[in-house]
This record gives structure tokens, sequence and C-alpha cells, in this order.
């Protein structure tokens, strides 16, 4: 029969284990720790009773208070939704004019717009609503359709040439591609259109002459006799100094030979009118401050 060694300082049994002179005691797991072990396993118990807790092979066990994350975030969705909504209201039924009156919605735009701006347009028009080559810019007030917030709000709901059943459409025809006119026309009535913007003292009035009759007969339908362009079908003004796809000689070359089709999204099912507005009301801003 073994007898149990115990250290005579704490009185504790060894475990008979000792290395260097010091002796290994078998000191037993304190009550409060088998206490709290206990709780662990009661409050596991219970929960696995009252919430869900266990996979099953298609669900799991709901529990019996019925406590669901899905539908409680549902039901902290839908309130933010709701107060959102009552908070937008104004923006949604209130004119541009009426809401530049209210310092609080014009807040309101200033603290969401530029977030929506480069959530939605600025990976086409800039993060500096300036645009880019094929992109137009939207603060040089070179407006294709309109800048008024009225026909803003109707380009963002529609989009051109977009699936929209309403959307605006507008497309450059390929006058080179298509035989409609050969090189050497393109070039003449290139000349001719650059000379509107450019004002080119130098250049041949012969040449201008039969760049001008060129753009009588095939461009003044869209682009107007006068060259000012056509808001009501998107066809842009050529006297100006703003070219979406370029002005350089080249770049006309290639958009009078192969023709042009912008395509900007519709965004009636993305963005609620609302935030169209607030969209509308941030653009017009960035033009003026622009201008200034």
């Amino acid at each position: 029969m073994s007898v149990r060694q115990r250290d005579p300082l704490s009185g504790h049994e060894t475990t008979g284990h000792e290395w260097n002179g010091i002796t290994e005691l078998n000191t037993r797991v304190p009550r409060a720790i088998w206490w709290a072990v206990g709780l662990t396993h009661v409050w596991a118990l219970g929960y696995w009773v009252l919430m869900p807790a266990w996979p099953l092979v298609t669900t799991y066990t709901k529990g019996v208070l019925g406590y669901d994350d899905q539908t409680r975030l549902d039901r902290q969705l839908a309130a933010a939704s709701a107060e959102r909504a009552a908070r937008t209201q104004p923006l949604a039924t209130l004119p541009a004019r009426d809401i530049r009156q209210e310092p609080p919605l014009m807040a309101y735009v200033a603290g969401t717009a530029p977030a929506l701006f480069g959530d939605n347009c600025a990976a086409c028009h800039g993060t500096d609503a300036a645009g880019g080559p094929g992109f137009p810019s939207l603060v040089d007030n070179a407006w294709l359709w309109g800048g008024d917030a009225d026909t803003i709000m109707e380009t963002l709901r529609v989009g051109i040439n977009a699936p929209h059943p309403e959307t605006r459409s507008s497309q450059m025809l390929a006058f080179g591609a298509t035989g409609i006119l050969s090189d050497p026309q393109i070039r003449t009535v290139v000349s001719y259109v650059r000379s509107l913007s450019a004002g080119d003292g130098q250049a041949d009035p012969q040449r201008l002459a039969e760049g001008k009759a060129i753009f009588a007969e095939n461009c003044s339908s869209c682009h107007g006799e006068n060259a000012k362009g056509d808001r009501t079908i998107g066809a842009p003004d050529l006297t100006d100094d703003f070219w979406i796809y370029g002005g350089d000689e080249a770049s006309m070359v290639a958009t009078v030979k192969l023709g042009r089709q912008g395509w900007m999204p519709a965004w009636e099912d993305r963005l609620t009118t609302a935030d169209r507005m607030a969209l509308t009301l941030y653009i017009q801003n960035l033009g003026a401050e622009r201008a200034r």
C-alpha cells in the first residue's frame, strides 16, 4: 500500500514528480472554477432551448423565443427606409427652385449627393464631373440635351440609348463607313467645322466654302444651319470649344468617318426620385462653381 506524500508547507498531496528539488503538487481545481463550468453548461442548454442554435438538414432549430436575426435586420432596414423616405419626400415632390430655398434640404443634398455621384456617375464622368474622351463634362455648360433641372432629371431617369422604353436616342451617322462621304470630303467638312470654333484665319476660303456646302447637305439637319446643335435630339453645338471625342483634326475625321453613339444608363430603377433630384442639384452646383 502506497502512502501519499504531502507537502509540509501547504499540506497538499504531491504527484510524486520531482525536478531539481521541486515537488509537483496535486492541487485541486478551485471550487469557483467548477461553478463557472457548471453555469456555462446551464447557460448553453438554456440558449439551445430559447434561441436558434442547431443546424438540421434543410433548416435549423428555431428556439422557443422565435428570435431571427434576418427578421430583425429586415425590420431595421424597413424602419430606416421609412425614416429616410419621410426626410427626402420634399426632394421627390418639390421643384428644384423651391428646394434651393430650403437650407435643410440643400444641406442634405450637400451631404449625400457627392457619395451618390461617386458611386454611380464618377466612373464615366470623373470624380470632378469634368468627363473625358467619350464622356461629356457636366460642368462646362455645353449640354447635349439641356442643363435645366427638369431635363437633367429626365436624362437621369431614362438614360441615353439605354434599354429603357422611353430612353433618349441619339446617334451620328458613319459618313465614311457607309460611303455617304469620301475621305477628301470628310477632311474638307472637318476643316469647315473646325473653323467655326477655332476661327482659323489661315484656312483656304475655297476649301471652307466647299466644306460649308457639304455641311449644309449632310450635317445641318441635326446640327442646324448655324451648327449650333439641337438639344431636342442631343446634337452638340459645333461652334464652341467643347468636344466629347476630341476637337483635333484626327479625332474629328474619325468621328465623321465612323460615327458616334454614346450611352448612358437609365437610373429610374436604381435611384429614387429624391436621389436623382439630389444629383441634379449637385451637378448644377458644380457647374456654377466652375463658372465663377
